[in-house]
């Protein structure tokens, strides 16, 4: 495998890690990156730039240091930004009812259901009565309505349960009604586009003619890689394969699913799923919530950086059946999605991509593949890709990274869907 990039000293086994995963872990074409304290130490990149292209021979375009991909459901973390930092700007309230936005999310029993529940996937709406269709999905308007209309399949505030797709459309309104523009829109005015990242909740155009964002596709995972489990756990497992389940639905609320390479879908402004971009723009997202970097200005204050990381949600998780945490819009550190601490959060992909930031380790991490492995949070990939950043910061001193388990408040064995 031709390896391409550079890391810095002392960061060697990342690289070492990266060449396990093409050689041992089955993947096909992915990227690497990773900033400590505001640069980039981690910049890596192999493989075809589509899953279903080889680079034998020439016979496929390589990946490039610039080819970005759809990164699935870690979307949701570079999402999450956007109602922070309107928070930030005191525009949005967070203990505030959705209705006082959106007046006709109040149907159905929902008029109590705060932002923060929203955020933190408590709104008791993670699937619909009726699904949508992939065209419905992408319209910009069917999918509120509908979220709008559902009745909650719990109390809302009293419990959570990953809402996989919903998410979407809830985030999107919610923006819309706060800042009379898309979440799309808004993240590029003032996030990614400032920073110069590579990354977007609605492919433009222009990116898309370019021809840098590859082809994923569906890989198959080896059994087992050294003792991380990989087949979700059969409770887990009985829940997706049944159609009535709750799991089963939260996943199907787009039906069928869509086609993740298709113009139409990568141009949607779908915050749950759908957003695109390289390894570098997520780590450096990251980088940019903690700290100034060597590309741009801070994101958050430290304040909001502390409530990015604050639980909100803990416990048996309805919809993924194990026990998550989650704080406003971001997955925090535990068994089912182990990060590099107990102070990360950050939100992985279905599939295998992820990003997140640690505060204590002045980390930002950002992992994206084109080959989609089986439904499960904790990805052998990109889990190996943290434990070896974990291991050169505990040999460069003055890391403590906790327990790195994943054990926490609210954590719990065995891997879990995720989209």
């Amino acid at each position: 495998m031709n390896i391409q990039g550079e890391v810095a000293e002392g960061f060697e086994a990342v690289r070492e890690a990266f060449v396990r995963n093409f050689e041992v872990l089955g993947d096909r074409g992915a990227a690497v990156a990773v900033y400590r304290d505001g640069r980039r130490v981690v910049d890596l990149w192999a493989g075809p730039k589509d899953a279903d292209g080889t680079c034998d021979g020439g016979s496929a375009e390589p990946w490039g240091a610039g080819t970005a991909q759809v990164v699935r459901s870690a979307t949701k973390g570079v999402a999450a930004a956007v109602p922070l930092l309107l928070h930030q700007r005191g525009l949005l309230d967070l203990d505030a009812p959705v209705g006082s936005y959106w007046p006709g999310f109040k149907a159905g029993g929902k008029d109590r259901v705060r932002v923060r529940d929203l955020l933190a996937h408590r709104a008791g709406i993670p699937a619909l009565d009726r699904s949508l269709t992939p065209a419905e999905a992408v319209d910009g308007t069917s999918g509120a309505r509908a979220v709008a209309a559902q009745r909650p399949f719990w109390e809302p505030g009293t419990d959570h349960g990953y809402h996989a797709q919903t998410y979407s459309w809830l985030l999107s309104e919610l923006v819309l009604r706060v800042t009379g523009t898309s979440i799309g829109h808004w993240l590029a005015a003032e996030v990614t586009g400032p920073l110069g990242l590579d990354f977007w909740i609605g492919l433009p155009d222009a990116e898309a003619a370019a021809g840098r964002v590859g082809r994923v596709a569906p890989v198959k995972a080896p059994e087992r890689a050294g003792t991380l489990r990989i087949r979700p756990r059969r409770n887990v497992s009985e829940a997706y394969a049944d159609p009535a389940s709750l799991t089963r639905r939260a996943f199907a609320a787009i039906d069928p699913l869509p086609d993740e390479n298709a113009p139409e879908y990568r141009a949607a402004e779908l915050p749950a799923s759908a957003g695109t971009g390289t390894a570098r723009a997520l780590a450096g997202f990251y980088a940019a919530l903690l700290d100034d970097t060597e590309d741009g200005r801070r994101l958050f204050t430290p304040r909001t950086t502390a409530l990015a990381g604050s639980e909100l949600s803990a416990g048996p998780d309805r919809v993924l059946v194990v026990n998550t945490r989650f704080g406003p819009g971001y997955m925090l550190h535990g068994a089912a999605s182990p990060l590099l601490s107990p102070a990360s959060f950050g939100h992985p992909g279905r599939g295998g991509s992820l990003g997140f930031a640690d505060p204590e380790a002045g980390v930002g991490f950002g992992y994206v593949t084109n080959g989609l492995a089986p439904s499960v949070t904790a990805d052998p990939r990109a889990q190996a890709l943290v434990r070896a950043v974990r291991a050169c910061l505990v040999a460069a001193g003055g890391f403590d990274s906790g327990s790195d388990s994943g054990a926490g408040p609210g954590s719990g064995r065995g891997s879990a869907g995720g989209r």
